[in-house]
């Protein structure tokens, strides 16, 4: 049963700024809650297409969209692909020669099924085999990652990734224990790394595993670099009053997410005395939002997963 409570619903896909006839784009399919919204919004003109690399993901939106299944398009593959797949399914293409579509919304992270879904290895509550792989066609896991990669790089992506303090610690142990026999579980490495920090440490905030957990999955699917890909191609195949519209559910992301708008976005060099702009400066996106919307409190009440998301909106000029 592939069960997800969409976050942000109604305030991302009011952002895209729906028309009927439109084509629209969820990069991230996954319980099909933001692409069951647009479906049901978008007339017999209008077009959505879907992108997810889970087949569970698939299989289950197959089932949801089936009322609007004259205007869906689902996509096997991960969203860093999303030019070149979008060139595929033979949409107007501008001077440059790249796929035009209206707007496109990303809801980034792991979804709730995945992270329940004990045997995957996301998470830290169930003890099952290393995996985390998004995509389970992907050769990477999380065994091949704490058993193989050498001391120094795994303290880099606890670090880079985790933003955990004391990524050293976690990745000398790590090493010490996989050097008398493999870590198999997520089980057994929950407990490494617990005993790898203070105790007093241990004492408030969240589990002490959760950091190093979000670490390993990102680097296995590397969610990052994907991100950066995805939505440079996301600005290239926004039609002129196109919206993006991102979900992020950490700092990472999110700061990816407006460093990248940012660079996209007009820089006026006048002098500030300048009573106005001469400079001719021309940007590529405008933001929507300055600052990124929250869930509310009633969201919260019922999906306190909700808590960290963060939602982005910039339109194509």
């Amino acid at each position: 049963m592939f069960e997800h409570i969409t976050v942000l619903k109604e305030e991302a896909v009011d952002g895209l700024k729906l028309r009927p006839d439109g084509t629209y784009v969820d990069c991230t399919l996954g319980g099909a809650g933001h692409s069951a919204h647009i479906a049901a919004r978008l007339g017999e003109g209008g077009r959505l297409i879907a992108f997810d690399q889970d087949e569970q993901a698939l299989a289950h939106a197959r089932r949801v969209l089936a009322p609007y299944a004259s205007r869906v398009t689902l996509v096997r593959s991960n969203f860093r692909e999303l030019q070149e797949r979008l060139r595929e399914l033979e949409l107007p293409l501008n001077e440059r020669g790249e796929p035009q579509v209206d707007g496109i919304l990303f809801d980034l992270g792991v979804s709730s099924p995945q992270l329940d879904e004990a045997e995957r290895g996301f998470s830290y509550n169930h003890d099952a085999p290393l995996d985390m792989r998004m995509d389970r066609q992907e050769t990477l896991t999380a065994h091949i990652i704490v058993n193989t990669w050498e001391e120094r790089e795994l303290a880099r992506i606890l670090t880079e990734y985790g933003e955990e303090r004391f990524a050293r610690a976690i990745a000398r142990n790590l090493v010490a224990a996989r050097a008398k026999a493999p870590i198999e579980k997520t089980g057994e490495l929950a407990e490494l790394i617990k005993s790898s920090i203070p105790a007093a440490t241990r004492r408030t905030g969240p589990h002490p595993a959760k950091r190093s957990f979000q670490a390993l999955r990102i680097a296995v699917n590397d969610e990052l670099g994907a991100e950066r890909e995805a939505l440079h191609q996301a600005v290239r195949c926004l039609a002129p009053g196109g919206r993006v519209a991102v979900i992020t559910f950490h700092s990472l992301e999110d700061r990816i997410c407006k460093q990248l708008f940012a660079s996209y976005v007009a820089k006026c060099t006048c002098p500030p005395d300048f009573p106005q702009c001469v400079c001719g400066s021309e940007g590529t996106l405008r933001l929507i939002n300055r600052k990124p919307i929250v869930p509310g409190e009633r969201e919260l009440e019922l999906n306190p997963r909700a808590r960290s998301a963060k939602l982005r909106i910039a339109e194509k000029l």
